[in-house]
């Protein structure tokens, strides 16, 4: 493959609408950056399909990217749309393979951003294995669309069958991987400009090497969701609702830092509400739950990974949260769009 120079992409260094045409520049595009970002023998191929070979039952999840803003504390919309595409396939028990992916860029997208968002998601690749293996770019004009947005698509071999909403089970503990509410904290303070004492990225991170650590140590996984839109809230109920259980949490079992604490006294969140994009739930049996908890252990990730609940036959389709005065209530399903575009 030719080495092709990112600065001849365009004399001023910003995407033009001749980048999505079809002709020289658009080549000067694909293949001086994401071809060159991605290499691999299937998409160096440059056929229309990629030929791709798949052995036993295999995960398949698609999502759109159009996180505001780009660039955030702790990633970018690339490592994003990576992390996020790959962690739905983790969920399912399912080692990443291939990922398509597609942009749409809008006229006047500075080069050297584009570049780094492109090099954020090749590193990100490397965490899983998974692949790039096609993808198709689109310009738009000036004004049709926020930047930039990302489509991927993925695909990959569970490694572990019977990972479902709807396996829970009477007894089962739930874990969370690590502290909730990170990436809504994180996105909150990049659009409103705030600076803490104390620096709080976002948790956007691959969780697959975590989850093959588990199905490695032969744990009886029932479910596992990563907590994304709707934060730790949804899932529960989700779960609750699709299995016909009840659950019941310990508010202060649920591991928060102190900055996303503040920041919900702020602003009248609950961080259980809050998204997460390197987060994920567990719901394994209690004999199990201590073994789960030394193998997240070893993640540098899941330091604060803890027992936060149980699932119990009291209140089948609802979430019970206890709180540290020994009161009771429903966790409901958040209601509205706190904070709208956080993936």
């Amino acid at each position: 493959m030719t080495d092709i120079d990112l600065t001849t992409l365009s004399t001023t260094k910003s995407i033009q609408l001749s980048h999505g045409g079809g002709g020289q520049e658009m080549n000067k595009l694909i293949k001086g950056l994401f071809f060159k970002s991605f290499d691999n023998d299937i998409l160096r191929n440059e056929e229309d399909a990629a030929v791709l070979t798949l052995e036993g039952n295999t995960a398949f999840t698609t999502d759109s990217f159009t996180v505001s803003p780009l660039f955030f504390a702790g990633g970018n919309i690339g490592k994003l749309a990576i992390a996020g595409t790959v962690n739905d396939l983790a969920m399912m028990g399912a080692k990443p393979q291939y990922l398509s992916c597609s942009v749409i860029i809008e006229e006047g997208f500075d080069v050297a951003n584009l570049k780094t968002i492109v090099d954020s998601m090749a590193n990100e690749l490397s965490i899983s294995g998974a692949k790039i293996v096609c993808g198709d770019t689109k310009v738009v004009p000036k004004g049709c669309a926020d930047g930039l947005f990302i489509n991927t698509t993925g695909v990959g071999t569970i490694t572990k069958s019977g990972i479902s909403v709807r396996n829970l089970k009477q007894g089962d503990a739930i874990i969370v991987s690590r502290d909730i509410g990170r990436h809504g904290a994180a996105i909150l303070m990049a659009r409103e400009g705030l600076t803490l004492e104390s620096e709080l990225i976002s948790d956007c991170n691959t969780l697959w090497p975590a989850v093959e650590a588990l199905i490695a140590a032969d744990l009886d996984i029932h479910a596992m969701r990563d907590a994304t839109r709707g934060g730790l809230s949804a899932v529960l109920n989700e779960w609750a609702q699709a299995s016909d259980i009840g659950i019941n949490v310990v508010e202060d079992d649920v591991p928060v830092s102190e900055e996303v604490r503040g920041l919900c006294e702020l602003y009248g969140f609950e961080p259980f509400d809050l998204a997460n994009e390197g987060t994920f739930i567990i719901a394994l049996p209690q004999e199990q739950a201590e073994k789960a908890l030394e193998v997240l252990s070893a993640f540098a990730a899941c330091g604060d990974a803890a027992i936060i609940g149980e699932v119990s036959d009291d209140y089948a389709g609802r979430v019970i949260l206890t709180s540290g005065w020994g009161s009771r209530r429903y966790l409901d399903l958040p209601q509205g769009e706190l904070l709208p575009r956080i993936c």
